[in-house]
């Protein structure tokens, strides 16, 4: 599936779930933590790709940071809430396509990395790497697990409405695997219009594929995260049920070639 489809789904779905899910959470400031445990202590310049609601930006730039968020759908529209003059700001652009001005102390992706191609994802990391990062940042990348979602293939599932809560309508959910190109296929419909899915296509990566992806793009991967865990990237990891069963994705740390 081409990378067109990626524009219509998250406005779409984003438009569902705008009004439960685009308030600063427990989540978005876990992912603050996390920001400020690899980048340290000072006052950082963050770059996040794929800002959705703004959310995240709004708990990073909470965090005493000083954030650009990037999103091409029209979740950016609920994004305009949280921004502000310093921070966060927003931009509605694709990756490929956007110039920031200087460089960044961090890069992050939460829940994204793996639209289109290999050669979209290095395209993707050799920016980051060449005209954002800055020599001694980090990118904090979220990475699609194949395990656990091979491990959901043919499941479907109801979501029932929950006005109070936000979700306004009643949804299924389909998860299909393949197996050969490594790539979850997430389709998503309104039962009240069962003839309108929304479907997207993510490449999936072990830690493994992901080091042969980063060849060549000018980034490391330094650490990987799974839940609370790091892993020693040294040792083996025979059956770690995590990975195997339970974390649909994980959190790839990567670092300039060098650094």
């Amino acid at each position: 599936m081409a990378m067109e489809w990626v524009e219509g789904f998250y406005s779409t779905t984003g438009k569902w779930w705008a009004d439960a899910e685009s308030d600063v959470s427990d989540r978005d400031r876990d992912r603050a933590a996390s920001l400020s445990r690899w980048l340290g202590p000072e006052r950082g310049r963050v770059l996040e790709l794929g800002s959705g609601y703004g959310n995240t930006a709004a708990a990073i730039a909470q965090a005493g940071h000083e954030v650009i968020g990037v999103e091409i759908s029209d979740r950016i529209d609920a994004a305009s809430r949280h921004a502000a003059p310093d921070s966060p700001r927003f931009v509605q652009a694709d990756f490929y396509g956007v110039e920031l001005p200087g460089r960044f102390d961090a890069v992050c992706y939460f829940n994204g990395f793996g639209i289109g191609t290999d050669a979209d994802q290095r395209r993707l990391l050799r920016r980051i790497a060449s005209e954002w990062l800055t020599g001694n940042g980090v990118a904090l990348i979220d990475v699609f697990n194949p395990f656990v979602w091979a491990s959901w293939d043919g499941d479907e599932e109801l979501l029932r409405a929950r006005p109070e809560a936000g979700y306004r309508h009643e949804l299924r959910q389909l998860n299909r695997f393949d197996p050969v190109n490594g790539r979850a296929v997430d389709t998503w419909w309104r039962t009240d219009e069962p003839q309108r899915g929304f479907t997207q296509d993510l490449r999936c990566y072990t830690p493994a594929d992901l080091r042969l992806l980063l060849e060549g793009t000018g980034l490391r991967l330094s650490a990987v995260v799974v839940g609370d865990e790091e892993l020693d990237l040294a040792k083996p990891h025979v059956s770690h049920q995590p990975l195997l069963t339970d974390r649909h994705e994980y959190l790839a740390v990567l670092r300039p070639d060098g650094s």
